[in-house]
């Protein structure tokens, strides 16, 4: 009883945390083995086509061990001390020729498809946003009638307390950010990749995006969120020693809230930023204790 008391207590407190944190939509985890909740179309397709890979990578690995296993017993030198001296087999050639063919085809052909959905939007970009990649930094560019810009870096623990970002489960260490890139729920984002240094990288995991910022060049890069909430990326290319230190951060609100931000960050950035944190956070205490 005892033991199925602490089971439960975990259970439930497992299924605290996790309802807790989807109302901040998803983030790395310890130990994670698989992808974040696909929060765009595009990232759905692409876990697709990732459990859709298995389905060939685990019968060949599986297959290759049997040979090999049943190589190294059948034919081991104290049982066959006499070898074969047989040096081809026509049927087995072909099979080992034609099978990898129409494997690499089953496996082309819809990454080829998903190749050209990543760099074909399915309408026009509604919000234009420029990412420029600093040494350790990023840049956001808001190309909207009156333009905004803002710097985004990654949040010093000893500033946590004056930006209300105190909650770690919801502003976690290493990836929580000074000021967010915002935007609305359900609208196409451009977004436009560059950098002032070094080569760095913009990824989204959960939006299933990732794109190089190359210096003297401008990349293009596209997504859609379907799921208020806050998503976390890092620079994924080796940029310098601060390289672990320049996460993105990306929050999705409503159109109406989008729309309250960005009159406001026009003027006053901080004041905007914590206006829209205290109704985000106001909603999902809300949502939780409804729950």
């Amino acid at each position: 009883m005892r033991a199925m008391r602490k089971f439960l207590a975990g259970a439930i407190a497992a299924a605290t945390f996790f309802a807790g944190a989807s109302a901040h939509a998803d983030q790395p985890r310890d130990w994670q083995t698989g992808f974040q909740a696909p929060a765009t179309d595009m990232m759905r397709q692409i876990e697709w086509f990732g459990n859709y890979t298995l389905w060939f990578i685990i019968p060949i690995t599986a297959l290759v061990l049997f040979l090999l296993a049943y190589c190294i017993i059948k034919f081991r030198a104290s049982v066959n001390p006499v070898p074969s001296k047989t040096s081809h087999n026509t049927l087995i050639e072909v099979i080992w020729t034609v099978g990898p063919v129409v494997i690499l085809l089953c496996i082309a052909i819809p990454s080829f498809q998903l190749l050209t959905a990543q760099y074909t939007p399915p309408e026009d970009a509604k919000l234009t946003v420029k990412a420029t990649g600093n040494q350790w930094n990023w840049d956001y560019e808001y190309q909207t009638e009156n333009t905004i810009s803002f710097n985004s870096a990654i949040l010093q623990d000893a500033d946590r307390a004056a930006a209300g970002k105190e909650d770690r489960k919801v502003y976690p260490r290493l990836l929580a950010v000074d000021n967010e890139m915002v935007v609305p729920v359900n609208t196409m984002t451009r977004v436009l990749v560059t950098a002032t240094d070094v080569i760095h990288s913009f990824a989204m995991p959960a939006f299933g995006i990732k794109m190089d910022a190359v210096p003297g060049r401008t990349n293009e890069t596209w997504f859609k969120a379907e799921k208020e909430g806050l998503y976390y990326g890092q620079c994924s290319q080796l940029c310098g020693k601060d390289h672990a230190f320049m996460p993105i951060a990306i929050r999705v609100v409503s159109d109406a809230q989008f729309k309250s931000w960005l009159a406001e960050a026009k003027t006053n950035l901080p004041g905007a930023n914590k206006a829209l944190m205290a109704e985000v956070d106001g909603q999902n205490k809300v949502a939780a204790a409804g729950n």
